[in-house]
């Protein structure tokens, strides 16, 4: 049992002590468990076991647990498909059980307000796990839907499907049999169109020369790579350049796939990411860092994309040109491949290597839903016709 805190006033949740540079909880069997060097983290942690809304047995309550444990699975070594998981996939479940905090603009004031994470919202207590069928998960969907948020609607869906995958598993609730989430229970998720969009050479150019270095780095990382810039890319360290005959190379392992890659750096790529200058500096810096050297959330730097857009847009319409629609890394990754089989004529096997795609087929349709270029006719000679 967790001795009793000389400093009632710290700002610690009950049975959360400091120790080695993070915060534990003290279970009551006497385990201590590291909950987080955040102390505001560390707290909602524990405000999950400790309960103090008496939250047990409902539905937010064992959402909030699930969510305890992606962390750990995050910060697993393993990388055995089903045990490890992505750091994006955590971020993208914490936002649909906990929400969003508020996003700082350019101007100190916030761009994005908070927003309540839609799973504990819809679900809210005294909903039981047991309480919960497919015609609620359907309704749920369909709300979705008519907010506007179909797509997002089914990412939530994916969340809340892991979230009950692992409460069976754990055999957390008595009695409940089946997953409701499933499409085998009679749920039909919201329709979904492929992203097909491609961009130019001429918006890339214009987006690049009003975004900020970072930005710019992600998007010649994305686009020369064709890396998963929200699960790969955005968590590189300077650990993944290596020298080689004086040649510098990136060279990684796929989080997705497990595969080994190496990728030359290309002139681009050697001028955004500066050779070692002999100077001291912090270990494992992230390869895209903020002033500060810290690394950035792909929610926060997708932002800043957007907002350089919209000032890449400003400067078309003074130009007399149409606005372009509007774009994120994922659709560089894709314009990547497409440059890369069209314009410079790389054969498909090499294109699939780097994406990882299982096939070739995979590889060809991801590229060709992409091109909007006109095309040419069959010019075959038929030879003189009559007539």
């Amino acid at each position: 049992m967790g001795r009793r805190r000389k400093d009632q006033d710290s700002g610690l949740e009950k049975r959360v002590y400091p120790k080695n540079g993070a915060f534990h909880y003290v279970h009551r069997d006497g385990r201590w468990e590291r909950l987080s060097a955040d102390k505001e983290e560390a707290n909602r942690k524990a405000k999950v076991y400790n309960d103090p809304d008496s939250l047990h047995g409902t539905l937010v309550y064992w959402l909030d647990q699930f969510l305890i444990d992606c962390e750990r699975r995050v910060a697993l070594k393993s990388t055995v498909k089903g045990i490890k998981l992505a750091q994006r996939t955590y971020e993208d479940y914490k936002a649909a059980i906990v929400g969003t905090p508020p996003r700082p603009g350019r101007n100190g004031k916030p761009d994005t307000p908070a927003k309540p994470g839609p799973l504990r919202v819809y679900f809210a207590p005294p909903i039981t796990p047991l309480d919960v069928g497919p015609d609620m998960v359907q309704d749920f969907l369909d709300d979705c839907a008519e907010l506007g948020n179909a797509v997002q609607g089914n990412r939530f869906k994916a969340c809340l499907s892991a979230a009950f995958s692992w409460i069976l598993r754990n055999k957390h609730c008595p009695g409940l049999q089946i997953n409701p989430c499933m499409q085998r229970s009679g749920v039909k998720p919201n329709p979904e169109s492929k992203r097909q969009r491609y961009v130019t050479h001429e918006e890339y150019n214009q987006v690049y020369v009003v975004a900020t270095r970072a930005e710019r780095l992600l998007m010649e990382l994305t686009y020369r790579t064709l890396q998963r810039p929200e699960s790969d890319i955005v968590l590189w360290d300077d650990t993944v350049i290596a020298t080689e005959g004086g040649k510098r190379f990136l060279v990684f392992e796929q989080h997705k796939t497990q595969t080994r890659m190496k990728i030359a750096f290309s002139a681009e790529l050697d001028l955004l990411l500066p050779k070692p200058d002999g100077k001291v500096r912090r270990l494992r810096a992230p390869l895209v860092a903020t002033l500060k050297g810290e690394k950035y959330t792909y929610d926060g730097i997708s932002s800043m994309l957007r907002r350089s857009i919209e000032t890449a847009n400003v400067r078309r319409k003074a130009r007399g040109q149409a606005p372009m629609e509007s774009f994120g890394f994922r659709d560089l990754k894709g314009k990547g491949a497409t440059d890369m089989y069209y314009l410079a004529k790389i054969p498909l096997a090499e294109i699939q290597q780097l994406l990882g795609h299982a096939n070739q087929t995979m590889t060809e349709t991801y590229i060709k839903q992409r091109w909007r270029e006109t095309a040419a006719p069959n010019m075959v000679v038929m030879g003189i016709r009559e007539g």
